[in-house]
């Protein structure tokens, strides 16, 4: 059935791709042996750099979020290592404890609550513990994306430094990077993961790690059996702007467009605008009378808004009811928390409008599907909405 008026995809990622970004990959594929494609490769290199708040190496991979991932502990991990994973949702669990365990590696795996971030104090006590120094790699994901939770990685890295324990610390911030205020030199992370369809506002197809020297120095002695994923090989062809394979070249000139939107707007605005909409969405949900995933203020996602639904009523019902009535995608509960919650992406290319019109969809859906609340939960966030705010930010 062909409908009229945009899809509204508010899941927490793939995000909507600007059509600035989708006029800039509309050119003909180049010569990635050529010397346009090098000065492509140079220049986005250099821009990724503010973004990650790095002055170090930023490799790009043709891959997914989840290659990123295997490329972090491939190049600074041995098989056997002892690493520590903090529980914190679906994909410290699927992309992280799953992968570690397939590569070979010992996984200590801190259990959590599904509904707060990693416990630094936890961190600290665990590290305090491993006399033997025997952990060789803690592992953050920045940004749950299956619960809308963000750990506070400052705080994991002076829990780290309390201890004086030298382990790695590898941080996920596939759903936060470009979304919410992160700091990979500043916090002495040695390997950041990202992907392109979330905050870079890009489709799927390219993933990232931002490393430290520390990382780049336990790549040298690291014996994990890694070819497509190895940073040597990136490095060396990039200092001369190229890759070692074929690279997604239509994907980089997407890429140079949205840092550039980016820098435009200033990453202290984008912050600002983010925590915005999302202070606005948990207004929304409170005046419905429905319950916020995250229990911590201080861990509130920036990105996304995951919400249970009341005893009783299913999430994935409401969602197909949203998306058969008013062609709307939210995201899916997953793994604990199928059938039991719901999620709001609120990343990415987004605007107030849009944020309205996506709440407007999901106060009709409970309507119709039936679900016990309370009206206003729309009023309540364009009452955020319209609040003055300070002037912008110049970058």
């Amino acid at each position: 059935m062909t409908r009229s008026g945009r899809h509204f995809l508010q899941i927490p990622g793939p995000t909507n791709v600007p059509d600035r970004v989708l006029r800039a990959m509309d050119f003909p594929t180049i010569d990635h042996r050529g010397p346009d494609f090098a000065r492509l490769t140079h220049e986005v290199l250099a821009a990724l750099k503010p973004v990650f708040q790095t002055r170090g190496s930023v490799v790009i991979f043709p891959s997914s979020g989840t290659g990123a991932c295997e490329a972090a502990m491939a190049n600074t991990l041995s098989p056997g290592d002892r690493v520590l994973i903090m529980e914190t949702g679906w994909f410290s669990h699927i992309a992280w404890r799953h992968q570690a365990e397939k590569l070979g590696l010992q996984v200590e795996y801190a259990p959590g609550t599904w509904r707060r971030g990693a416990a630094p104090e936890g961190v600290e006590e665990r590290l305090r513990a491993d006399t033997a120094q025997a952990i060789k790699a803690v592992i953050v994901v920045h940004n749950e994306t299956s619960t809308g939770v963000t750990s506070r990685i400052g705080d994991v890295r002076r829990a780290m430094n309390n201890a004086r324990h030298p382990a790695l610390l590898i941080v996920d911030t596939i759903s936060s990077l470009a979304s919410i205020d992160y700091r990979h030199d500043e916090w002495e992370v040695d390997v950041t993961v990202a992907g392109s369809q979330k905050g870079l506002m890009l489709p799927p197809g390219l993933g990232f790690n931002a490393i430290s020297e520390k990382a780049l120095a336990a790549s040298k002695t690291a014996k994990m059996p890694r070819s497509y994923w190895d940073w040597d090989g990136i490095l060396k062809n990039n200092a001369a702007g190229f890759f070692p394979y074929t690279p997604a070249t239509n994907l980089l000139y997407g890429l140079r467009e949205a840092l550039t939107m980016l820098d435009d707007e200033g990453m202290s605005n984008v912050f600002r605008r983010h925590q915005r909409h999302s202070e606005a969405t948990r207004a929304a949900v409170r005046a419905w009378g429905l319950e916020i995933v995250c229990e911590d203020p201080r861990e509130y996602s920036g990105s996304l808004t995951a919400i249970f639904m009341p005893e009783g009523h299913d999430a994935d019902r409401l969602r197909n009811l949203i998306l058969e009535k008013f062609d709307m995608s939210l995201g899916t509960g997953l793994g604990k928390l199928a059938g039991k919650a719901f999620r709001i992406g609120h990343l990415g290319s987004f605007n107030d409008l849009m944020l309205a019109g996506t709440l407007a969809g999901v106060e009709m859906g409970l309507r119709l599907a039936g679900v016990p609340h309370k009206a206003g939960g729309l009023t309540a966030a364009l009452d955020v909405l319209s609040a003055p705010v300070g002037e912008p930010v110049m970058s």
